[in-house]
């Protein structure tokens, strides 16, 4: 984080000493950057007011003969320079001794907080379910009632808002609402902060969201979506640095395109002739490529063409960097198979900002198809593949233990809760085995209220005495409502490697031990 906060310092500083051009470009580029780490921290009042200097700036862009822009602009846009550094600074937390095990890399004055402000009315059960439900997550709960004085300690990483009634309007937000959300926004620009219960209007959503509120979260699914998004602040991992392979025939192009990657921690490899394309992009496993429109042999669409006919890189997205301003010409070229176009010269924030969208868009898909949308785990078919690809590569003396989960009378759930309530007790049962395994274990939703666990390197017995641990876990676990709490249990069954040999027997054995476990009682592990 230092080195963002020093490039966007050092670049202000120089812009106001040459009022060049080239000066301000620098400097939008590093505001652009800083924007984009603290939304990869997940630190939204800071995003907020980052984005807000962004937007300033860029409607300030103009072209070389605006600058430097009016000594007032020049002033007003040094105060939100300013007062942007300044609440960063107030929001960081001391370093500490940097752990041994610390991925490499992280901002760890950033490691977040545990803590979650709550303001609730007096008495309030869905409150009281809720805290306790985030405290067995390991949450610091601080409760507090609308109109107190806010804690005096450090800021948590998310505060929830509960209004008494539904009357906190469907027509409109009442100034008390609105003046406690201010108050804390000010007062914690890193946290997210959560309103619940809101009504189903666009007006009472907006009017909440330029008082600070974050996340707005509707009555009839607050227990489906608050919960997954307060984990997922504390569940944020580095992700692998995007790759984009450039395929431009001019070196000065090609330099100027890695710079604005590069300020963006994009990496990128090009290549001047597109017959050499099928081997790079084997080699290089780029997340998209910038495909020149004219190049010498080959132009753009032709080699985009001979691309989309690569079962491989058939959704691979291609973004057209060209000087053609014909639309006509720009519209055959994405029909034929590009995803956009980009016009030379290019803006480089808007240009580096494409790519991290486009690339974050097709990750995304990607993720999708192999992981399911409820909770995030490997879905059934990604399950099992991973399950065959690990017994695969397993050494001759290896070990491998497989087991099947199931909800103990999931259905009575559902009837009586509801299919939101029942989603989150899903949800709370693979966070639970995410938290509980390790990252070499498999972890799947195998279908419905079902999962698949594959545990290598442990005997039978550890591997019964690691469910088992997790079994009494989650019966423990409360599930929050708006009528209280309830709890659940799980049943399992475990079958190892090698008395069963192949993936279909591994599932099929442990399939019948959690039959088996439900004939007994249910609540119980039992082994193949």
């Amino acid at each position: 984080m230092d080195d963002y906060l020093a490039a966007l310092h050092d670049r202000w500083m120089e812009y106001r000493q040459s009022g060049g051009f080239d000066q301000f470009i620098e400097f939008t580029l590093a505001l652009n950057c800083l924007a984009e780490r603290l939304a990869d921290l997940r630190l939204p009042g800071l995003v907020r007011q980052c984005e807000s200097l962004e937007n300033t700036a860029l409607g300030l862009f103009g072209d070389p003969n605006s600058h430097p822009i009016a000594e007032p602009s020049m002033v007003a846009l040094g105060r939100q320079v300013d007062g942007l550094l300044g609440s960063i600074s107030t929001a960081r937390r001391p370093n500490t001794k940097t752990p041994a095990d610390a991925p490499l890399g992280r901002d760890l004055e950033w490691v977040k907080s545990r803590s979650v402000w709550m303001i609730a009315p007096a008495n309030s059960l869905w409150a009281k379910g809720l805290a306790e439900q985030l405290g067995f997550y390991g949450f610091r709960i601080h409760q507090s009632r609308w109109g107190a004085r806010l804690p005096d300690s450090e800021a948590p990483i998310a505060v929830l808002f509960l209004p008494a009634t539904d009357s906190d309007g469907s027509e409109s937000i009442r100034k008390v609402v609105l003046k406690q959300v201010a108050r804390v926004r000010a007062r914690c620009p890193a946290s997210q902060l959560f309103y619940i219960g809101v009504p189903r209007t666009m007006n009472a959503m907006v009017t909440l969201m330029r008082a600070g509120i974050d996340i707005t979260v509707q009555r009839d699914d607050q227990m489906a979506a608050l919960l997954s998004r307060i984990l997922d602040l504390v569940q944020t991992q580095e992700q692998e640095r995007y790759r984009v392979l450039i395929v431009e025939d001019s070196r000065v192009a090609v330099a100027q395109i890695q710079r604005a990657l590069n300020q963006h921690d994009i990496a990128s490899f090009a290549v001047a002739d597109p017959a050499t394309l099928f081997d790079t992009l084997d080699q290089y496993r780029p997340d998209l490529v910038l495909m020149d429109m004219y190049m010498p042999g080959f132009n753009g669409v032709e080699a985009t063409r001979a691309l989309r006919q690569m079962p491989a890189y058939q959704a691979i997205p291609i973004i057209y960097l060209s000087g053609e301003t014909d639309v006509g010409l720009q519209v055959e070229a994405l029909r034929l198979g590009g995803d956009q176009f980009l016009t030379k010269p290019f803006n480089p924030v808007l240009l580096a900002a494409t790519v991290r969208t486009v690339v974050e868009r097709h990750r995304e898909m990607q993720r999708v198809s192999r992981h399911d949308g409820l909770t995030g785990l490997l879905n059934h078919t990604a399950a099992k593949a991973a399950l065959d690809a690990r017994l695969a590569s397993l050494a001759k003396d290896g070990r491998l233990s497989v087991a099947m989960l199931d909800v103990d009378h999931f259905k009575s759930v559902n009837d009586t809760y509801g299919h939101p309530v029942g989603d989150q007790v899903i949800r709370s049962l693979a966070w639970l085995l995410k938290g509980r395994l390790r990252a070499t274990d498999i972890v799947g939703r195998y279908g419905g209220e079902e999962f698949l666990v594959a545990i290598p390197d442990a005997s039978l017995e550890e591997t019964l005495a690691v469910l088992d641990w997790i079994r009494e876990s989650f019966g423990n676990m409360p599930h929050a409502h708006p009528g209280g709490l309830f709890r659940v249990t799980y049943s399992a069954g475990v079958a190892a490697y090698p008395a069963y040999g192949t993936v279909t027997e591994l599932i099929e054995a442990a399939d019948d031990a959690l039959l088996e476990a439900k004939r007994l009682g249910r609540n119980r592990v039992v082994r193949a």
